[in-house]
């Protein structure tokens, strides 16, 4: 019955992050977090794994479609990887300040929010010139990559939170190129972030592996859908969502529930 639960859990996530482009890693991890009720580390444990599933899934399809640059896919990957590493490290340290990761995450949460509620009341779609490459120089590239990497490996953001914001508004990088090439370069990084937590011990292997499964299909769905609703209705609604959720995250610091 769990292993369902975390199946139509995973769907969900994985169907609104393909609508929004986040990936399904934000919708997860709060539910897993409060809904579950997983201590804060194996909430980021946990859904980093399930990540894996989705984002490998996904770099094979943007790579069957050419929306991949792989030449920066290496590049930020490599870097990332060596990035996760370190911020696993870092995990390892403050995995047992649960609290202390929840500030964190809502702090994070919040910038997502921001950005969403942005995007959805302001921002207009402006379509850069389908390229083959993203543009940028070797140095910054692999420069994004640690960040977010080490990014990953404290709180198991990364892909769609920061990579694909990052390629479309720091390098310019059309969306498709941005969403396919993030996808390509954050499942390695997930991939060795996910092996730290397991060794770290806060993975749940059984939902860690429904959740993935689930996502897979959601994001499938998600993709098709989202010619079928108005991006800016979506990403305002969600984005009052996010805020709530990096409000409790950032609040439950402070032993304040809402």
């Amino acid at each position: 019955m769990a292993f369902f639960v975390y199946l139509i859990v995973g769907f969900l996530g994985g169907l609104i992050g393909g609508l929004l482009g986040t990936g399904g890693c934000v919708i997860m991890m709060p539910v897993v977090r409060f809904g579950f009720h997983f201590p804060p580390p194996a909430a980021v444990g946990t859904t980093l794994t399930a990540v894996v599933f989705t984002a490998a899934s996904g770099a094979i399809q943007h790579i069957k479609l050419k929306n991949v640059d792989k030449r920066t896919a290496i590049i930020v990957g490599c870097s990332g990887v060596l990035g996760v590493i370190i911020g696993s490290l870092i995990f390892g340290y403050i995995k047992s300040y649960g609290k202390l990761i929840d500030f964190i995450l809502g702090w994070a949460f919040l910038i997502v929010s921001l950005r969403i509620l942005y995007e959805g009341l302001f921002a207009k779609t402006v379509s850069p010139q389908q390229i083959g490459s993203i543009p940028g120089r070797t140095i910054w590239k692999s420069f994004l990559g640690s960040i977010i990497g080490i990014l990953t490996g404290i709180i198991g953001l990364g892909g769609g939170y920061a990579l694909v914001p990052s390629f479309i508004y720091f390098l310019n990088a059309p969306v498709k190129l941005a969403i396919g090439t993030s996808m390509a370069s954050f499942v390695w990084i997930a991939f060795v972030g996910a092996i730290f937590k397991f060794f770290q011990g806060v993975v749940n292997i059984p939902a860690a592996s429904a959740l993935g499964i689930g996502a897979i299909g959601g994001a499938i769905l998600g993709a098709r859908l989202t010619g079928k609703f108005k991006p800016n209705v979506l990403k305002t609604l969600f984005g009052v969502i996010f805020l709530y959720v990096a409000l409790k995250y950032i609040l439950i610091y402070f032993g304040l529930a809402i």
